[in-house]
C-alpha cells in the first residue's frame, strides 16, 4: 500500500507545481470546451477521495458538507474561491494524503459499501478505494494539465 499513498502524494505535489503562480482568475477561468476550471478540479479532487475513503467506509469526511455538496461529482463551478478559500482547498489538497496513510496504518478503515463507478469499476475496499481514487487523480491531473496550457 505504501506505493499507493506515494502516487497519491506525487500526484498532488505535480498539480500544485504545474500551478504555481497562476492568479487566482487564471485558476477560476473555464476555457471554452471545457465544463470545469483548475480551481474546481483542485476542491473537486479533495472531496471524491475524502467520499470514496472516508464516507463509503461509514466515517465522517474530513471536509465541510458545503465543500463535498459544491464539489462532488456531478458539480460545475458556480462562485469562486477567495483568497483565502483558495489556500485551505490547498491545504487539504497537500495534507490529507498524509492524514489518509496514518487513519490506513491505523486500521480505522474496517468497514466498506462497494460503489459501482461512472467508470465501471466496483470498489469494494479500501484497499481498491485507494487505488482507483489514484487513477481518478490522474484523469484529473491529465485535465488540469491541460487547463493550464489554456489559462
Amino acid at each position: 500500500m505504501n506505493k499507493q499513498f506515494e502516487i497519491l502524494k506525487r500526484s498532488r505535489e505535480i498539480v500544485l507545481r504545474k500551478i504555481d503562480g497562476l492568479s487566482i482568475e487564471q485558476l477560476h477561468k473555464t476555457p471554452e470546451g471545457f465544463k470545469n476550471n483548475i480551481a474546481w478540479n483542485l476542491a473537486h479532487l479533495v472531496v471524491t477521495q475524502q467520499l470514496l475513503q472516508y464516507k463509503l467506509s461509514g466515517l465522517n469526511c474530513l471536509v465541510s458538507d458545503e465543500l463535498i455538496e459544491n464539489y462532488r461529482k456531478g458539480t460545475f463551478p458556480t462562485d469562486a474561491f477567495s483568497e483565502e478559500d483558495l489556500e485551505e482547498v490547498k491545504e487539504l489538497f497537500i495534507g490529507l494524503p498524509d492524514t489518509l496513510q496514518e487513519d490506513f496504518e491505523a486500521g480505522i478503515f474496517t468497514e466498506y459499501t462497494t460503489y459501482e463507478t461512472s467508470t465501471g469499476f466496483t470498489i469494494d475496499s479500501i484497499e481498491s478505494a485507494i487505488a482507483f481514487n489514484n487513477l481518478h487523480e490522474g484523469i484529473h491531473l491529465g485535465i488540469i494539465l491541460a487547463l493550464v496550457k489554456l489559462v
